[in-house]
């Protein structure tokens, strides 16, 4: 069975790490043209339903040439890349990309991309901050009908409730494996380091969910059979908005720190909340968007992030948590402090990384997180 477990992991980190060849076999493979999903909560089910392949569009390790010309050097790295891909070309084989403006940078994007890439159609889609109120709701559905509608003049065809009922019925199957999937994997540290952990949920940006899923289920199913060993080294939580570059876990890989469980904009937050079982699939998506909690990007009063990670601490048998701060993410900055000093109150130690795609030396961090798995040891 390990060797089972192991070939997947393998196929599914080689995923991730080819982004571009990924997405075009992908399409090879289902006959389908992609659309691409600007983070963090593109409504990648309408474009299932459509026919077509949702595309995470998460930025990359790239050379910053050109993007300058459209972004300041204080956006984030991830929208300096997209740009930057964009402007190269990298994206020429998507029909369309999808823009939720949570942010001020993103919102900028909107405009800039149709400079940047003009082959390339923008849908642009605002989600309402006061969105548990009747008429942010309202209003959210009213958008999601929008973005249906401009992606039926894409893929030229209806996109029937029926076809949505089928592509939010995958969507389900594909977020209760994953939920299931990083249960299981925090068992197995030895096998699903902190890297291999990153990969493995990145991958579902660049495959068929329904394919994808399958393989997550092969995965689980083959770590459960897995004896439950005793780790060497500490568990911790991680939060933020991304973790990466994928050199950067290698050293938490390095120093036996494994990821238990995690609070990123980029995994665990794409599949934690679990969806309503009534109403249409319109009303059913902009209910996620309701229920979601603890997300930055997501007008709440009552701040339940720190709880929540309090809580995966407990949960885990974590010893910390480990803090993702990409570099000029003012949403993530902003909360920082108010869950630092929750998690404080608690006695959780904190590990602070300020992070960007386009590091070139790790040396600080290394010391950091060496001195940080020493001291909860």
């Amino acid at each position: 069975m390990m060797s089972n477990a192991v070939s997947i992991i393998q196929e599914l980190e080689a995923i991730a790490l080819s982004p571009y060849k990924s997405v075009m076999r992908t399409m090879k493979e289902t006959g389908k043209e992609a659309i691409g999903c600007f983070p963090i909560y593109a409504p990648e089910e309408l474009i299932y339903a459509a026919g077509m392949l949702p595309v995470g569009m998460w930025g990359g390790d790239t050379e910053l040439k050109l993007a300058d010309r459209y972004l300041q050097t204080f956006c984030c790295s991830i929208m300096r890349s997209n740009i930057e891909y964009s402007m190269k070309g990298a994206y020429d084989m998507l029909k369309a990309v999808i823009i939720p403006t949570f942010c001020d940078t993103l919102k900028c994007i909107c405009e800039n991309w149709k400079v940047s890439a003009p082959r390339i159609p923008v849908i642009p889609m605002v989600y309402p901050q006061n969105r548990r109120i009747d008429a942010g709701f309202v209003y959210m559905t009213e958008e999601l009908e929008r973005v249906r509608g401009a992606l039926e003049e894409i893929s030229e065809k209806p996109i029937t409730d029926a076809m949505l009922e089928d592509a939010f019925a995958v969507y389900e199957a594909y977020r209760s494996a994953m939920r299931e999937f990083v249960s299981v994997a925090a068992e197995h540290p030895e096998m699903i380091n902190a890297r291999s952990r990153h990969l493995i949920i990145k991958a579902a940006y660049f495959s068929d969910k329904k394919a994808y899923t399958d393989k997550i289920n092969k995965l689980t199913e083959a770590l459960k059979k897995e004896s439950v060993k005793p780790f060497p080294g500490i568990k911790v939580v991680a939060t933020g908005l991304i973790a990466e570059p994928p050199a950067l876990l290698d050293i938490f890989a390095k120093n036996n720190v494994a990821i238990a469980a995690d609070d990123l904009a980029q995994e665990s937050r794409q599949f934690r909340a679990l969806s309503r079982k009534s109403g249409n699939v319109i009303q059913r998506l902009a209910w996620r968007i309701v229920d979601q909690q603890g997300c930055t990007f997501l007008y709440e009063v009552e701040k339940t992030r720190g709880q929540m990670l309090i809580e995966q601490v407990r949960n885990t048998g974590s010893k910390g948590v480990v803090v993702f701060m990409m570099k000029f993410c003012d949403p993530e900055e902003f909360d920082y402090p108010i869950y630092k000093e929750e998690l404080e109150r608690a006695g959780i130690p904190v590990l602070y990384l300020e992070t960007e795609q386009q590091m070139d030396s790790f040396a600080q961090i290394e010391t950091r997180v060496q001195s940080f798995a020493e001291m909860l040891a």
